[in-house]
């Protein structure tokens, strides 16, 4: 074929398919299709079905981008899947308050503006025993609205075994900088001595930082101050300590620190996220005293950071499980996934590989988003053709596992009871697709 016999962008969309789309789509397919023609004639290939490329494009254009998928990686709050899954509770009332219009900054009772804030603001006091909350769009930017309403233009003193970077590339120092706060190292990488915080601290000192190593943990010959004991010296100088916990959690999981017990040993603005171990949706966490959380609510970054309706409407729906944490261990799926017993896993990965034929296999989960990285959770897996991976990823639904030693594990611990029929089906489709091609 030559370029002078591809077909006009008005004869594909003359095709059947095209013509029944939205004008605009179509022709960007058209366009699209005629692009690909083009290029695979002048690399001297033959281009194909023109129309059938513009078809494919129509449907690629015409389809969401983001897409539900089927954890099977064994990893908990994977990053890339979107970390914490919503409980039904949680995603409740994300439908109810967004299929119309809520009272999200109206006070219903005197008809007056309200403060979207005071719709989660009382559950997190009473879960944290802070005098006072907020919540901003991620836990990043709990941080900078911290240092930046309470130490712009001035320093923080930070221990240099604290200067974390956590994935795409969030380091501690940067958010310090971006904060308009000069920042202080103290300590050696491994060592830091309550000595260390004392004489940095100046005329020019803004604030004490605390930073939890969310996703790595230094052994060895080590030595830290305690929050107790640096909330004492922040105390004796008059000054804030801010707890950037990362991971963050309302109840006890593993070693990592709830937001309650930094409150109670004397931090005065506590930092965390919401879905992490949490089990909420994406949201920054900022609990304390209320001097302090009321002058992050009036700093003019806050309301560049606020989170939306659908965020504060998904958190407060975790909230209302997570004071009964009976229950919160029971329906928020993190939780779930974090105290099931290896018999029950087992039993999961079993039913899975009677389905497709597969083995099981003995492997280890991990929490992952940066909480307890030393965590290793006893796991089971079905164990299939490594060649099933690519097939059951580009699938409906897509289905992501772990490939390892020449063979794809379908890890149970982050599968659900319903998804292991859906992941059976996938994974039939899948290999009869490889056997046909």
């Amino acid at each position: 074929m030559h370029l002078r016999d591809l077909p006009s962008v008005d004869r594909l969309l003359a095709d059947e398919t095209l013509a029944a789309a939205p004008r605009r789509l179509a022709t960007e397919a058209a366009r699209a299709a005629l692009a690909r023609a083009r290029e695979a004639i002048r690399a001297g290939e033959e281009p194909g079905d023109v129309v059938a490329l513009a078809r494919a494009e129509l449907e690629r254009l015409s389809s969401f981008s983001q897409r539900g998928v089927i954890n099977a990686t064994g990893v908990i709050l994977h990053t890339n899947l979107g970390r914490a899954p919503l409980a039904p509770t949680a995603l409740a009332r994300v439908v109810e308050v967004g299929g119309g219009y809520s009272n999200l900054e109206l006070d219903l009772e005197s008809g007056a503006r309200g403060s979207r804030q005071d719709h989660v603001g009382e559950a997190l006091c009473r879960l944290t025993g802070a005098e006072a909350a907020l919540v901003v769009n991620n836990n990043a930017a709990a941080v900078l609205l911290s240092l930046a309403a309470l130490a712009e233009g001035r320093e923080v003193v930070v221990s240099r075994g604290e200067l974390v970077e956590i994935g795409d590339g969030f380091r501690i120092p940067d958010v310090l900088a971006r904060s308009g706060a000069r920042m202080i190292e103290v300590g050696t990488t491994n060592r830091t001595r309550a000595a260390d915080y004392e004489r940095a601290i100046g005329p020019e000192t803004g604030a004490l930082l605390r930073v939890h190593q969310s996703n790595y943990r230094i052994v060895g010959f080590t030595a830290s101050v305690p929050t107790q004991e640096l909330a004492q010296i922040a105390q004796r100088a008059g000054l804030p300590l801010v707890d950037d916990l990362g991971s963050g959690s309302l109840l006890d999981v593993g070693d990592e620190p709830t937001a309650s017990s930094s409150l109670q040993q004397g931090a005065d603005l506590v930092c965390f996220s919401g879905d992490k171990l949490l089990g909420g949706p994406q949201a920054g966490i900022v609990v304390g005293r209320a001097e302090l959380v009321d002058r992050l609510r009036r700093h003019a970054l806050h309301r560049a950071l606020r989170a939306d309706k659908l965020t504060l409407a998904a958190l407060e729906g975790t909230l209302a499980l997570l004071a009964d944490p009976e229950r919160a261990r029971r329906e928020i799926p993190v939780l779930r996934m974090l105290d099931e017993p290896i018999e029950v896993v087992r039993e999961r990965a079993k039913r899975l590989a009677t389905l497709v034929g597969g083995e099981t296999e003995e492997t280890v989960a991990r929490v992952g988003g940066g909480a307890l990285p030393l965590a290793e959770l006893p796991s089971v897996a079905c164990a299939v053709e490594e060649s099933l991976a690519a097939r059951l990823r580009l699938g409906e639904p897509p289905v992501v596992g772990i490939v390892r030693d020449g063979r794809l594990l379908l890890d149970a611990r982050t599968l659900a009871d319903a998804e292991v029929d859906q992941v059976a089906r996938a994974l039939l489709q899948a290999r009869r697709a490889i056997s046909q091609t």
